[in-house]
């Protein structure tokens, strides 16, 4: 996943921005609007050998001729032949961005060796930077990389939030997808996959259905066709569910929090969702799971709750705590506004990534640096 507002706030520093990932619109649409140096190259996502040495040649020729001064890579596979390319060019400063753990809903030899693959990324990294402090603890206990390695950034996000474009207020979504204003609304935004909990989250919503006949579900994410896709059967239900609204990818997300009374994520791991946070900023409170990263996201019982992931019954009864008590609804969407607007604002997150890279830089080449990024897919997130 690409990350604009790092890529425009390591520009704005001075820093000449290189980004390599998958080649698709989104690469172009990214590479247009930020103004930045964009280079397809395709990375597999799965495991595939021969076509992950191609890549990695393929990476590690960009780099020869680039000469970075620092790359930052991320995402499991795009970290690991990234930063072996890196490390085999030479370049001074590398920075491996972890934004999650894959390998935490996997089992057996696909689990084992997505751990070596991680360990091998942070080992040809100089530093690795998680972006929640959950993260970071899981990170250690794995023994992926040692702590003097490892590193937080602030209190966690990779970017933070936009508190003027993510900002409670009247909207016009509900009008455009046909929902009615008294109706209660409870809303997701992400890919639905299985690792998001979204088999989970239907089996709740008809749950809630029955405790709140009028209710809808906002589905604001698209199918995505990784490893953890949810199966075609859960796909036509989700399509056909006449109190659910499903939108698919959409670019720009902020409008259709104002259409949400509840965010749920319902997900079994993460870095640090972005998403929470941009509903909290929107004033709407969470519900979410203690699953390393999500749990980093809310204060519990003061801007949201936290549910055990896998657990249907749990989601229904957390969702209709919040439908049933709309001054607690609006308390907790107040407090968490000013917890994001605390601690979460993207300048201050930002500011302190720019800062913390300019630390690991040489001083000698600190009016030249040219820095690199890697991702397997432009999508946007966190």
């Amino acid at each position: 996943m690409v990350l604009p507002a790092r890529l425009r706030a390591l520009k704005d520093a001075g820093f000449r921005v290189v980004l390599i990932s998958s080649p698709g619109p989104l690469l172009d649409r990214i590479a247009r609007e930020e103004e930045i140096e964009a280079l397809p190259i395709p990375i597999q996502r799965g495991f595939a050998p021969f076509a992950d040495i191609v890549s990695l040649f393929r990476i590690y020729r960009i780099l020869r001729r680039l000469q970075p001064h620092i790359t930052e890579f991320s995402t499991p596979k795009a970290g690991l032949l990234a930063n072996l390319a890196a490390m085999l060019c030479g370049v001074p400063a590398r920075v491996y961005l972890l934004r999650g753990l894959r390998l935490e809903t996997l089992v057996g030899f696909r689990r084992a060796l997505l751990l070596q693959a991680e360990r091998i990324a942070s080992a040809c990294a100089h530093q690795v930077v998680c972006n929640s402090k959950s993260l970071r603890a899981k990170t250690l206990a794995l023994r992926i990389v040692p702590a003097r390695k490892l590193h937080l950034i602030g209190d966690g996000s990779s970017q933070g939030v936009d508190i003027f474009r993510f900002s409670p207020g009247p909207g016009k979504i509900r009008d455009d997808l046909a929902i009615p204003y008294d109706a209660p609304v409870l809303g997701f935004v992400g890919r639905l996959t299985r690792d998001k909990g979204i088999p989970e989250l239907i089996d709740a919503f008809d749950r809630i259905l029955r405790a709140v006949p009028s209710a809808r579900l906002l589905l604001v994410g698209w199918f995505d066709q990784s490893d953890d896709a949810v199966d075609e059967t859960l796909r036509r239900r989700i399509e056909a569910h006449p109190s659910i609204v499903f939108t698919g990818y959409v670019p720009d997300t902020a409008p259709y929090y104002r259409a949400m009374d509840i965010l749920v994520l319902p997900t079994w791991r993460e870095g640090f969702p972005n998403v929470v946070l941009e509903a909290s900023a929107t004033g709407i409170p969470v519900v979410t799971t203690i699953a390393t990263g999500s749990r980093d996201t809310v204060i519990p019982e003061v801007t949201g709750l936290l549910i055990p992931a896998g657990y249907p019954e749990a989601i229904a009864e957390a969702v209709l705590r919040l439908f049933r008590n709309p001054d607690v609804r609006s308390c907790m969407g107040r407090a968490g506004r000013a917890w994001v607007i605390e601690r979460f604002v993207n300048a201050r997150v930002l500011g302190l990534t720019v800062r913390f890279y300019r630390q690991v830089l040489d001083p000698a080449s600190a009016q030249k640096d040219v820095a690199v990024f890697a991702t397997d897919a432009a999508t946007v997130g966190d």
